[in-house]
Parts: structure tokens; sequence; C-alpha cells
């Protein structure tokens, strides 16, 4: 009897490449930054209580864009994590000169 699942692993259920990962975090990461900036030029430029908003996003909008860009893939959750064989014992090579199972001595 085999331990192996043979259920297919689907191409959607597939992790992303570590660059594609990598350019993924970084561009969220950046789109963060740039609000962050934003919310510093207009807390300069408005006054009243827009700006006290504007100061108070600048000094939140690190820590979420820090959370959000490390954010895992959400199909990665849909998949397997593991193949269901990576921890059975692997086959390795017979010596020509040992005796295998399926060897005569």
């Amino acid at each position: 009897m085999s331990q192996h699942d043979e259920t297919p692993v689907s191409i959607t259920s597939a992790r992303t490449s570590h660059s594609a990962d990598i350019r993924r975090r970084q561009t969220r990461y950046l789109i963060s930054m740039a609000i962050r900036t934003i919310c510093f030029v207009l807390a300069v430029v408005l006054s009243g209580p827009m700006r006290w908003v504007m100061v108070t996003g600048a000094f939140v909008l690190p820590y979420f864009a820090v959370v959000v860009a490390n954010a895992a893939d959400g199909r990665a959750s849909a998949g397997p994590a593991r193949f269901a064989d990576e921890e059975l014992p692997q086959i390795t090579a017979v010596s020509s000169h040992e005796p295998g199972p399926d060897r005569q001595s």
C-alpha cells in the first residue's frame, strides 16, 4: 500500500517563486512608503485637524507597511505547504558488490 497522496498539486495552489515574492513585497512596501511621504507633505501644507490626521498617518503607516509587505501569499495556504513524501526515506543507490534486496548473494 502506498503512503503517497495521489492528489496532484494544482498550479493555482503552487507557491510563487522567491524572486516574484520578493518583488511583490517590495512593491507593497514602496506603495505604503509613498503614501507615508504624501502624508508628511500634506501635514506641512494643511492646517487644523487634518494636519494631525496626516501626522498620525505618517507615524502609523510604517508599522502597517511592514505587516502588509510581509503578509503571506494567499495561495500558499490554499495548497499543501509541503509534499506528502518529503518525510519519507529516500531511495539510495546500492553498490554493485553489495547484495540488494532483489539480488542473489
